[in-house]
């Protein structure tokens, strides 16, 4: 087992998913705050290895089916560079960290997590073979990320954030299946799950969430609750990223076909991470700089 194969079997690329944990401080014009970024960080350290935990046991669990997959026969489980026993001392000591940690936090952390590693287990074993739940759950992994967050800082998860979070986590879902469907029609293996969608239902249903989330975030730009608790009018600007990395992403999808991993479109697309960036530093311009 090298140093690679390790962080491979972590997913440690997949870990920027765990910067959800930020975004209730973030939002709240908080996290400048030492105490509140001390708490956000280590939240997002122990989400970090409860997750990789999950990730190690659904290679552990996939690692057959994996072996006939183009791109997941990489795997260090699936090629066998570790060993099962490896595989379970590594699931064990990134799993009891990060419930060590999520606790040292307070038991709402731990709660969470806790409900993340069975809700993830269950689909593991079972949910991720019935369509329409399994995209349900990836969207509700990235929702326990954010109140996570909350839970570790203090701070109060707004509606507007959980509900964007969800949409957003489901247009991945959507994506990550559309490419697994393409996958499958060349003769790989076929998915269970993947019976129970064909490619006019995900394009339909990614176009739909798109349009959904894009509406919901210009609702939350313009609401009275947001413009006045964040004090400015011109939080719409920040839409113009939003939308342009939305439109991205089902480009990326749709015609390019390139992304039935989420984390690898964003990690590789320039485009994506200048919108992403741009985003960003217009929400810090607007909550702590102005």
């Amino acid at each position: 087992m090298t140093f690679r194969d390790l962080l491979q079997l972590l997913r440690f690329e997949h870990w920027v998913k765990n910067l959800f944990v930020l975004l209730p401080a973030f939002f709240a014009a908080r996290l400048i705050e030492e105490s509140i970024m001390r708490s956000a960080l280590l939240a997002f350290v122990a989400f970090s290895a409860v997750s990789s935990g999950v990730y190690i046991l659904n290679d552990w669990v996939d690692a057959p089916q994996d072996r006939n997959h183009p791109d997941k026969q990489n795997r260090p489980m699936a090629r066998g560079a570790i060993r099962k026993h490896e595989a379970f001392l590594l699931l064990t000591a990134a799993s009891a960290g990060g419930f060590a940690l999520a606790y040292f936090l307070n038991p709402t952390v731990l709660l969470i997590c806790a409900l993340y590693t069975g809700i993830n287990a269950l689909y593991t074993f079972w949910l991720k073979h019935i369509a329409i739940i399994d995209i349900s759950l990836i969207g509700t992994g990235f929702l326990l990320r954010v109140l996570a967050g909350g839970a570790a800082t203090g701070v109060e998860v707004s509606h507007w954030l959980i509900v964007m979070t969800f949409l957003l986590a489901l247009i991945l879902g959507l994506a990550k299946r559309r490419g697994e469907y393409i996958v499958a029609m060349r003769g790989h293996t076929f998915r269970k799950a993947l019976e129970g969608y064909n490619l006019p239902f995900l394009d339909a249903a990614m176009v739909m969430c798109s349009t959904v989330t894009i509406v919901a975030y210009l609702m939350y730009c313009f609401s009275p609750e947001v413009t006045e608790r964040m004090g400015s009018d011109r939080i719409y600007y920040t839409a113009f990223f939003v939308i342009a990395g939305i439109l991205r992403y089902l480009q990326l999808t749709l015609v390019f076909g390139r992304t039935e991993s989420p984390t690898r479109a964003l990690l590789h697309d320039a485009f994506l991470q200048l919108m992403l960036l741009g985003w960003i530093g217009a929400f810090a311009w607007l909550l702590y700089l102005r």
